[in-house]
C-alpha cells in the first residue's frame, strides 16, 4: 500500500501546484486515512494532514495520545503530537511560518471555530476549497480498495446468513440487533459501519427507522439493513424477509422491489449519466403504481465511509466511469403497513461493466 499512499499524495500535490495553493490541510478522518493509512477519530481534538507544497513536506498532526499508534500505522512519518493543554493552531503556525499566500481546506469538514482560529494565526492568507478534488479522487476505487470492500461484504453476508437463523416470533428488534452485532465481531469485523437497522411489521415502512422493543409477529415484514467496517472499509446491505407466512400483497410488493433492484443493476455501465441507474429502478416502481411510496435516491457511494460520492439520484448528470462503487437499493414504504428494501453493492470494473459484490439470495425468504 505504500506506493498507493505516495501516489495519492503526489496526485494531491500536483493539483495544489496547478491551483497555486501553498499549503493544504486535510482534517476529515476519512481523508486522513485515505492519504496516510492512519485511521482514527480524534473526537474534539485536532488532527490534520498538512501538505506543504513550498517545501514538498507532509506532516501529520495528531492528539498526543495517538502518537504511538500514528507512528506505527501512518505512511507519513513526520508526526507532531498535540497534548490537551497545547493550542493546536499555535503549533501549526510554528511549523508553517507566515509566508502562506493560499491555504487549501475541505470546506465541508472545517468548522467555523477552526476557520476563525486559522484566520487568527494566518490573517493575510486566502482560503480555497479542495473538497471536490479529494471527493473525486476517492470516488474511483483502486484494486486494493475493491478487495477490502469485498472482504467487508463477505463478513456482513455471513452475519446475515447466521443471524436470520435466530429469528423467532416474540423476539424484539433490539434483541436481533444485538445478535447481529455480536456476530459481526465474532466473524471478524472491526465493528458495524453504521447503526444496525432491524425493523418489523409496519415499522419496515421507515427507511431509516430505529430498532425498538417491538416483538416479531407472524406475517411481519422484517427489514434488516446493516454493514461492517473492516480494515477501514465499509459494507452496507439490506434484505427484507417475512416472518412465518406472506400475503399476496406482500409478495407483490417484494417482487416489484426485486424487479426494480435488478433493473437498476442491469443499467449500470460506463459512459451514461449516473441518473440512469436511479431512473431505471424508479420506473419499475412507478409503472406498478407505487411511485408515491419510493421518495429517496436509489443509492450512494461506498468506501471508507458508508455514504460517500457518487450520489445515485435522478438528477445526477455526472457520467459514470470505471472504478465507481455504490449501492442500488430501491424500496417501497407504505405508512402503517410496512415496506421492502433490497440493497446490493455494485462496482464498475476495468471493462466498464457492472460487477455485483453482494451475493446473498434475493428470492423472498420466510423466516
Amino acid at each position: 500500500m505504500n506506493d498507493e499512499y505516495q501516489n495519492r499524495l503526489n496526485t494531491l500535490q500536483d493539483y495544489l501546484k496547478e491551483q497555486n495553493i501553498d499549503v493544504a490541510m486535510v482534517t476529515s478522518p476519512a481523508n486522513v486515512f485515505y492519504y496516510t493509512g492512519f485511521n482514527s477519530d480524534p473526537h474534539e481534538r485536532f488532527m490534520a494532514l498538512i501538505v506543504d507544497n513550498r517545501t514538498q513536506e507532509f506532516t501529520l498532526f495528531v492528539p498526543a495520545l495517538d502518537e504511538e499508534l500514528a507512528a506505527s500505522e501512518s505512511y507519513v512519518k513526520t508526526i507532531i503530537p498535540i497534548s490537551d493543554e497545547e493550542i493546536p493552531f499555535s503549533k501549526l503556525k510554528n511549523k508553517l511560518g507566515e509566508n502562506i499566500v493560499c491555504f487549501g481546506l475541505e470546506m465541508k469538514a472545517i468548522s467555523m471555530f477552526q476557520h476563525n482560529n486559522l484566520l487568527s494565526v494566518f490573517p493575510k492568507t486566502s482560503y480555497e476549497d479542495i473538497q471536490h478534488f479529494i471527493t473525486v479522487q476517492r470516488m474511483k476505487k483502486s484494486k486494493s480498495e475493491v478487495e477490502y470492500l469485498r472482504n467487508a461484504v463477505d463478513i456482513i453476508e455471513r452475519v446475515l446468513a447466521e443471524g436470520i437463523k435466530k429469528v423467532e416470533i416474540g423476539m424484539t428488534e433490539l434483541e436481533l440487533t444485538a445478535e447481529l452485532e455480536y456476530l459481526m465481531r465474532k466473524l471478524g469485523a472491526d465493528g458495524p459501519s453504521f447503526s444496525t437497522i432491524v425493523l418489523s411489521g409496519e415499522k419496515a415502512a421507515l427507511p431509516h427507522g430505529v430498532p425498538g422493543n417491538r416483538k416479531f409477529k407472524k406475517g411481519d415484514f422484517l427489514l434488516i439493513d446493516m454493514g461492517v467496517i473492516k480494515d477501514g472499509y465499509c459494507s452496507d446491505t439490506t434484505r427484507t424477509f417475512i416472518v412465518g407466512e406472506a400475503t399476496d400483497k406482500q409478495k407483490e410488493i417484494y417482487d416489484i422491489v426485486l424487479q426494480a433492484n435488478e433493473a437498476g443493476i442491469n443499467s449500470v455501465k460506463t459512459g451514461v449519466p449516473i441518473k440512469t441507474f436511479d431512473i431505471a429502478a424508479r420506473n419499475v416502481i412507478d409503472e406498478h403504481g407505487y411511485g408515491d411510496y419510493f421518495n429517496n435516491r436509489v443509492g450512494h457511494g461506498l468506501g471508507i465511509e458508508v455514504h460517500e460520492a457518487p450520489s445515485i439520484h435522478e438528477n445526477n448528470h455526472q457520467i459514470a466511469e470505471k472504478g465507481l462503487m455504490f449501492t442500488i437499493e430501491p424500496g417501497i414504504y407504505i405508512p402503517e403497513y410496512g415496506g421492502v428494501r433490497i440493497e446490493d453493492e455494485v462496482y464498475i470494473n476495468e471493462e466498464g461493466e457492472v460487477e455485483v459484490l453482494t451475493s446473498f439470495p434475493k428470492k423472498l425468504q420466510l423466516v
